[in-house]
């Protein structure tokens, strides 16, 4: 199995799936599916670099965090991003992700915004690993 994204049936909004081979990985493609319901990410150009920095008493809520700042970002900066690199670490009792979101400035014109994701909610928060794989899951609020 490669890393990609899919996603899942619900009723009112939209159930994201990322996989990775690392956890890291799983999380990136997480926002790569959530990313894709607004704008096709192969639209989306490399133009600007944006830290982003969560943490959390599990991992499982580190990735509805990490979501949501990406949401927060696109909507402080106006963007859309289309790559993303995270590193997790446990330091004490906390699950940190550093990571950088890339992309570039919203252009309706270009990028033909459909949908627009309000949030990442904890609906269906699921985080596994499948023997070497790591799958991770919720539902966007639509």
């Amino acid at each position: 199995m490669e890393a990609k994204f899919e996603y899942f049936d619900h009723e009112a909004d939209i159930g994201i799936i990322g996989y990775g081979k690392t956890l890291e990985e799983a999380f990136e493609q997480g926002a790569k599916a959530m990313f894709n319901i607004m704008a096709d990410i192969n639209t989306i150009e490399h133009k600007k670099k944006v830290k982003i920095s969560v943490r959390a008493l599990d991992v499982e809520t580190l990735f509805v965090e990490w979501l949501n700042s990406l949401l927060a970002q696109k909507d402080i900066e106006n963007l859309l991003f289309s790559e993303f690199n995270v590193k997790i670490e446990k330091k004490e009792n906390m699950f940190v992700l550093e990571g950088e979101a890339i992309g570039e400035k919203i252009n309706y014109e270009k990028h033909c915004v459909d949908v627009e994701v309000k949030a990442a909610t904890y609906s269906q928060l699921k985080i596994e690993k499948i023997n070497s794989f790591y799958k991770v899951q919720c539902v966007v609020d639509v």
